[in-house]
């Protein structure tokens, strides 16, 4: 079975869970920016947690199916169509063999997840079918989909009607907290600086995408003086080259944070103020440009206790759509 692509959207790309360990050779994790959401649209159809779907960034695709199939759209709010009767996000529904699924315009989040019965059957790369595009790596040749494609979708069965209750669907609010973990580098800033970091809002500049996201609004940093190490740029805000963390926050120049995401590089030569917790990560792939954000510091056992209820969350999840 293949799904025609009448119109590919904005970003439409094939991602599923990641492809992790092979950061250490500078090949990113990938994978869906909000994972949870990914999660929920497999277990909604009937697939495995981790098979392939499709995700649609603020503009939504025009897919034309060839064959019956279980669909579930998840994440942003960005209302499913089929032959142009609307369905309802966080639902499976049953798409015939000749119906087009399309989307109205998005309402709220950025990233909507499509899962579809059977998965989407592109070629294992790595041990992933996520799409890196930066390295023309994995999913549909390596890169977005595109007005033409046909892509193949695997054999399973799911069920039309299964619905996720609301009180285990997650979203970003207006205003968004980031809970982060200071670092090895929180030392370079001033005592102020740190301070007015964690006090100032934020917002998301249009410059976010699966590398990163850049915000902007809040006072610059000052820096602690210092000589400058061998190796390193002149920069205040340069370090002689470190790895980086998935989530963490690095500062170009003292001015502009960036949180690294699932296509992010492994190293370079900004320091790093800290790193947002795993728990939050799924929220940013979900926030629109301009929304108010705020870094808010947590110790290492708030952190592990949020890791633990997102975790709980999945598990009444997979206990729900059993």
């Amino acid at each position: 079975m293949t799904i025609k692509v009448l119109e590919a959207g904005l970003a439409t790309s094939v991602q599923d869970q990641g492809r992790p360990g092979y950061y250490h050779l500078g090949i990113p994790v990938s994978g869906g920016m909000d994972l949870y959401a990914l999660t929920a649209a497999n277990l909604l159809v009937g697939n495995p947690a981790d098979a392939a779907v499709l995700e649609a960034t603020f503009l939504g695709p025009e897919l034309e199916f060839t064959k019956d199939a279980v669909v579930a759209v998840t994440g942003a709010e960005m209302t499913p169509r089929v032959d142009g009767v609307d369905q309802e996000t966080w639902l499976s529904f049953a798409v015939k063999a000749g119906q087009v699924l399309s989307f109205d315009f998005l309402k709220g989040g950025a990233r909507a997840y499509i899962g579809i019965s059977g998965g989407v059957d592109v070629p294992v790369v790595l041990g992933s079918r996520s799409t890196y595009a930066l390295g023309a790596l994995g999913g549909f040749d390596g890169r977005p989909l595109q007005k033409g494609d046909e892509v193949p979708i695997g054999s399973g069965g799911g069920t039309a009607g299964k619905s996720l209750s609301e009180a285990l669907r997650r979203g970003p609010g207006s205003n968004v907290e980031l809970r982060m973990l200071t670092g090895i580098y929180w030392h370079r800033v001033t005592d102020t600086a740190g301070a007015r970091f964690l006090s100032d809002t934020w917002k998301v500049a249009p410059e976010a995408d699966r590398i990163g996201y850049r915000f902007r609004g809040g006072e610059p940093l000052s820096f602690v003086e210092r000589e400058q190490p061998f190796g390193a740029g002149s920069d205040p805000s340069n370090i002689v080259d470190g790895c980086y963390p998935y989530g963490s926050i690095q500062v170009p120049g003292g001015t502009e944070p960036i949180v690294l995401h699932r296509d992010a590089v492994s190293g370079g030569g900004y320091f790093m103020l800290g790193t947002v917790i795993s728990a939050d990560m799924d929220f940013i792939g979900q926030l629109q440009p301009h929304t108010p954000t705020k870094f808010v510091s947590v110790t290492m056992e708030e952190a592990l206790a949020a890791r633990a209820d997102r975790s709980a969350m999945l598990a009444k999840m997979r206990d729900e759509l059993a």
